[in-house]
This record gives structure tokens, C-alpha cells and sequence, in this order.
């Protein structure tokens, strides 16, 4: 059997293609169960994501499998194949499991690094066990993808450095008050990024949170949602000389502070630190109170500089990550070499064993008044000498050799192995 992928991704197709093409809800089982009764499909996976559709499979015939898969994608979907045909990639053999140990390890996601792939493979291997529609060789694919992306995320720093303007918020944050716990933090508007900085501030430990909003109504709601307090909006100036931490994302078509009010709040606040992050756009916050001593003012522009920074560095950890995946992949592809001398491994120690029973049954018909301590004996030295002849075949049978086809047949020849045993 070959290892078989075809799909699309985030590169290779658009948002609406792969909507097209997704699997969700019921239809995920429904796509399991129509791919398993493609002749050529022995064993098969399916990933569906907003970023991918990727169907994992083991096959007969490569050539006739990825006609059928596709066939079958735009049957399912009732679409027409040449609206979708250009987007799909397939990978066969090594290709196929390096691809899927490079998606599990983040190396083929658009964040690189992020950890949710891995989480949503894991999900499609358990749901692939629980339909049983894969078997020893993806089962071990699987198993080999998921230990890959642990080791990748072990030896490498490929899952640091935020490169998401909310991580970066946070990253900044822990780089001017290093522990964030016990710290407190205002949240001045309501904007999408805004809001999910602040998520991850009070995951990071920020205890005091207060949200101002124009309507104070859905400050309260999200006050709400944050275990904090709302503040009116007129009020906020007052209450910025008790806050370590400002997100400021508000619709205002122009600042809302500006330097002379800062100069006076960190005179309330006895110069201590305070850290300032201006996601709107506009800008809200005047550009100038970053000249005030301990206060720490960033904007978008800043922002991207440092996910930009930190996405080289990501860049230079994926390189070793790629180090690893070939590592990997030579390790999966040697084990899959070996699993071709199996049944000629079985064969011969079945051939052996046969010959040792036979020989022993004649030796006791010689000596029918041996003892039972020295028939034990005369067996053991009978499997030792199995043990010692058939080692030295078997262990050439594991290596990964080139000429594997050629060695199993003269094994066959030497041996006397006719074939019906290699079926079993």
C-alpha cells in the first residue's frame, strides 16, 4: 500500500473554494464513509479546517485513488471539478508523510508555529479510530505526526514570539512589568483586537480590569465578561492614574489624550510605569506623551515591527524544524520498508520451527526411554541452533537495502519458502 494525500489549503485555494469543500457536522462522517468505498481506498483520515480540507489515505493504485478522491469531492459537494480541480494538491510516498508531519507541526500553517493544527489533527485521529476506518499503517502515521510536532516544539522555539497583534501586546506587557500578576488594566473601547489583548492579559494574570465604552451599557457587558468594573466614559482620565496597562481601540477621529493630561496623571501616579497601546485607527492616543518619562506608548506600526521580528525568528526555528521532519520521515519510511519483509520473516521461522518439530519428533522415536530433563535439553539445543541459523536472514530482511525485493526472493529460493506462507 502507498501513502496518499490530496487536498487544499490557505495557499492553493480561496476562502469560498474551500468553504465549498469543507466537512462539518454530520458531513465529516458522511465523507469518511463515502471515501472508504473507493475501491482503492484501504485505509483513510479526513482534515477539514477553515485553513484546509486534506484527505489522508492509504491506497492500491495512486493513479486511479486521486481520480476517484476527486471524483468523489465534487460529487459530494455537488460541484463542478474544474471549479475546484487547479486548487488540490496530492503528495505520494515520502512526499505524503513529510507533508503530513510538516501540518502537524505547524510548518505548513499560515501562522507558522500555532499550536491548534496538532489539536485538530489529534481530533481526526480519534474520530478515525472510533470509525475504524484506518488501520496499522495511518494508526502509525498518525502516532509518528503527533510525537514529530511534540519533538519540533521541544527542540525548537518555533511556538515563541508572538506574531499576532494580541500576543505581541502581552509579549510587550511582560517586557516592561515582567510579572503581570496583580497588575491592573484598562481597556478604553471596544474593538475586536482590544478586546482579545485584554483576554489574554487577564489569562496572563492581570488581576484590576476596567472597560470604558461610549455606552456604558456594553461597557458593563464586557466589564462582565472580564470579572471588571465599568467606567463612564467621561471618567476615564481619572481613572488612567490607577492603571498599569491602557489598550486603547475607540472610533474617535482624534486623540482623546494628549500629553499636558498625561503629565499630570503621572504625576498622580508618582512616575511609576505605564504601559499604552494604541490599536485605533486613527490614532487616539498623542504620539508626544511617549516622551514622558516611564511611559511606554505603542502603536500598531510598533506592534507590527515586533510581529514582523519575531516572524524571522520563527523563520530560523522552522529550518531546524524542518531537520527534524526529515529525520522523522527517514525513520516512518524505513519502518514502512521493513513491514514488506514481514511475511517472508514469518515465512522462514515458520519454515524453521517446522523442521526443528519434525527432526525432534524422529529423535524421540529413536529414544523412546529418554528422560524427560534430557529431551528439555535436546530441545533447547535444537531452538538455539534455529535461533543462530535464522538471525542472520532475518536481520538482513529489517535493514533498509535497496536490493530488499531481490534478497526476499533468494531467502525464498535458499529456504525452500514456496509462497503460501507469505500470504498469512
Amino acid at each position: 500500500m502507498k501513502v496518499l494525500v490530496v487536498g487544499l489549503n490557505h495557499k492553493t485555494a480561496s476562502v469560498a473554494t474551500r468553504e465549498k469543500l469543507a466537512f462539518t457536522g454530520s458531513r465529516l462522517e458522511e465523507g469518511v464513509s463515502g471515501l472508504r468505498k473507493i475501491p482503492e481506498v484501504k485505509e483513510v483520515a479526513l482534515l477539514s479546517t477553515c485553513n484546509r480540507v486534506e484527505i489522508y489515505s492509504c491506497v492500491s493504485d495512486t493513479s486511479a485513488a486521486i481520480e476517484n478522491i476527486i471524483n468523489f469531492l465534487a460529487s459530494f459537494h455537488n460541484i463542478i471539478r474544474k471549479d475546484f480541480e487547479e486548487s488540490l494538491y496530492s503528495h505520494t510516498e515520502s512526499d505524503a508523510i513529510r507533508h503530513i508531519l510538516r501540518v502537524a507541526s505547524s510548518l505548513d500553517s499560515m501562522v507558522l508555529g500555532e499550536p491548534q493544527i496538532l489539536g485538530q489533527l489529534k481530533d481526526v485521529f480519534d474520530f478515525a479510530l472510533s470509525k475504524k476506518s484506518t488501520g496499522m499503517l495511518l494508526n502509525k502515521l498518525f502516532k509518528k505526526a503527533i510525537s514529530t510536532a511534540k519533538r519540533v516544539r521541544t527542540e525548537t522555539k518555533i511556538a515563541e514570539n508572538a506574531v499576532s497583534i494580541s500576543f505581541a501586546a502581552v509579549e510587550l506587557a511582560k517586557k516592561i512589568f515582567t510579572d503581570l500578576s496583580g497588575k491592573s488594566f484598562m481597556l478604553l473601547g471596544a474593538g475586536e483586537m482590544a478586546e482579545l489583548a485584554a483576554r489574554h492579559l487577564v489569562n496572563n494574570g492581570v488581576k484590576e480590569v476596567a472597560v470604558v465604552n461610549r455606552t456604558y451599557e456594553r461597557g458593563c457587558e464586557m466589564a462582565g465578561e472580564f470579572n471588571g468594573r465599568a467606567v463612564r466614559f467621561e471618567d476615564f482620565l481619572h481613572e488612567i492614574a490607577y492603571m498599569d496597562i491602557i489598550i486603547c481601540s475607540t472610533g474617535s477621529p482624534s486623540y482623546i489624550l494628549v500629553r499636558e493630561q498625561m503629565n499630570k496623571v503621572m504625576k498622580e501616579r508618582k512616575h511609576r510605569p505605564v504601559f499604552i497601546i494604541d490599536i485605533s485607527v486613527p490614532r487616539n492616543i498623542d504620539p508626544e506623551i511617549n516622551k514622558i518619562e516611564n511611559v511606554y506608548l505603542y502603536d500598531l506600526d510598533d506592534l507590527q515591527e515586533v510581529i514582523e521580528s519575531n516572524i524571522l525568528e520563527r523563520r530560523k526555528e522552522a529550518e531546524k524544524a524542518e531537520q527534524i521532519i526529515n529525520d522523522e520521515v527517514e525513520k516512518f519510511i524505513k519502518w514502512m520498508s521493513s513491514l514488506d519483509s514481514v511475511p517472508t520473516i514469518v515465512a522462514l521461522r515458520q519454515k524453521a520451527e517446522g523442521i526443528k518439530n519434525e527432526e525432534l519428533l524422529k529423535f524421540k522415536g529413536k529414544f523412546p526411554g529418554m528422560n524427560e530433563d534430557r529431551l528439555k535439553a535436546v530441545e533447547y539445543l535444537a531452538t538455539a541452533i534455529v535461533n543462530k541459523l535464522v538471525h542472520p536472514p532475518t536481520s538482513a530482511l529489517k535493514e533498509d537495502a535497496e536490493d530488499k525485493d531481490e534478497l526476499i526472493a533468494m531467502i525464498k529460493k535458499l529456504y525452500g519458502i514456496n509462497g503460501s506462507n507469505d500470504e498469512d
